[in-house]
């Protein structure tokens, strides 16, 4: 009984603990930049392939699967990606972006973007009364 209301409390305290991670992200500004081709084909942290033809980012702690809209505040040019990998590691990043997402936002030799992040949801849509 015991065991229960432990498992209990640790999934309410997990549950807090990624709304309150969300939150603390849901706006942020800082660089991003995109995966070297040797990671192509390579497992990422969730346990995906990672594909540069794909539109999936690395963020550091965003939980796998959340969806974050990456804004370049240079041109204005956006792209949506799903988080499915760790990173990056590389001081001053807050994003790094598969190749056809970093191409959404701007030309490949920059190498490295000045963006805003932010959660994506995506809207409801509304039944007709």
């Amino acid at each position: 009984m015991l065991l229960r209301y432990t498992f209990l409390l640790a999934l309410i305290f997990l549950q807090f603990n990624l709304h309150a991670q969300k939150k603390h992200i849901a706006r942020k500004k800082g660089k991003a930049s995109f995966y070297a081709d040797k990671f192509e084909g390579r497992k990422t942290a969730s346990g995906e392939i990672f594909h540069q033809a794909k539109l999936t980012a690395a963020h550091k702690s965003l939980p796998f699967g959340t969806w974050v809209k990456v804004i370049n505040r240079d041109n204005k040019k956006s792209v949506i990606v799903r988080i499915n990998d760790r990173g990056p590691f590389v001081k001053g990043r807050i994003i790094d972006l598969s190749k056809s997402a970093a191409k959404k936002i701007g030309k490949l030799k920059n190498g490295i973007y000045s963006v805003r992040i932010k959660i994506y949801q995506k809207k409801k849509k509304r039944k007709n009364r």
